[in-house]
């Protein structure tokens, strides 16, 4: 059997960042949270796993807390792990067995090519799966409606009686305005996460790489906003804001069902980041998305696992 080329932890000024940006645009798994202008705007600190001649890669995304190292995910960041061509259960396996020891708490999301890793029966490690949702758009228009379940449908019907316009190119303070709204007192994103959202959304913008959409009714009030981002054939449906006025008119729907026309018949995954939840999980599927697995993982190499966490 071949042994697997050397796997070696590099800091973030280490790394040689051309190399790394194209291990993730030539990976099969590649995401938009994996580009190094991703992470330098997200992360606190961020190093990495590479294996052997950037052949694969892992980021490492950490900080730490009374001396204490741990690993995370970072905020608008649904997915990292492993990430490269032809990767086996074999190969992500031995990622994370080289994750360092310095790292005493780990608490990542991986990504669905990532899904058949095993940890083995290490002490106080786990892996959970997750739930996302997915809708290639290759197909025509049509086609892609004709699988909406009727409520979406009724609500798409809705908004257009309403005459609720869809427009695509919004500013993204818009977005970020109605999000922190909708998620005060839910999430725990601080006024500096969205800071750094903004401006990685401005300078994914510039490169054509992000847009902002919204519906709004005849008064001009923005009723559904999101904010997309764009790698490897994938749209990340990664911010969502909307009004409550909204609720009842479909705004939501259509917003969707307007980027979905948009983008039929193109090269394109509408990626929905999830969901866990009952509601929102049914609500994707019923654009017709697909289901598709990704990993958690959860290892404890620190005994006061209670104190720590109240630490950090």
């Amino acid at each position: 059997m071949q042994s697997l080329p050397a796997i070696q932890y590099l800091t973030r000024q280490e790394l040689d960042i051309q190399r790394w940006d194209a291990v993730i645009q030539k990976a099969d798994n590649g995401l938009p949270y994996a580009y190094s202008i991703y992470l330098d705007h997200m992360c606190k600190h961020w190093s990495a796993l590479v294996l052997g001649d950037y052949e694969a890669v892992m980021p490492l995304t950490w900080n730490s807390k009374y001396g204490i190292a741990y690993l995370y995910q970072p905020p608008f960041t649904a997915q990292l792990g492993v990430f490269g061509k032809h990767l086996t259960p074999s190969l992500i396996e031995a990622f994370l067995s080289a994750i360092p020891k310095r790292f005493r708490l780990i608490e990542i999301e991986l990504n669905q090519a990532n899904a058949h890793a095993n940890v083995g029966p290490q002490k106080n490690t786990s892996i959970s799966l997750r739930n996302n949702y997915v809708l290639d758009l290759r197909a025509p228009y049509e086609s892609l409606q004709s699988a909406y379940r009727e409520n979406i449908r009724r609500n798409i019907k809705k908004a257009q009686q309403l005459n609720n316009r869809y427009a695509t190119d919004i500013p993204i303070s818009e977005v970020l305005s109605l999000s922190k709204s909708q998620m005060q007192g839910i999430s725990n994103l601080s006024d500096r996460d969205y800071e750094n959202f903004e401006s990685l959304f401005n300078q994914l913008h510039q490169q054509g790489k992000a847009i902002a959409c919204g519906v709004f009714d005849v008064n001009d009030q923005l009723l559904a906003s999101c904010a997309y981002v764009f790698s490897n054939n994938r749209a990340c449906y990664i911010l969502v804001g909307n009004h409550p006025n909204g609720r009842t008119s479909g705004a939501s729907h259509f917003l969707i069902d307007r980027f979905i026309h948009q983008h039929a018949g193109e090269e394109l995954t509408l990626d929905f980041e999830g969901s866990d939840i009952r509601n929102l999980a049914f609500f994707y599927s019923s654009f017709g998305a697909s289901l598709e697995i990704y990993p958690s993982l959860r290892i404890n190499r620190f005994r006061l696992l209670g104190i720590l966490k109240r630490w950090l």
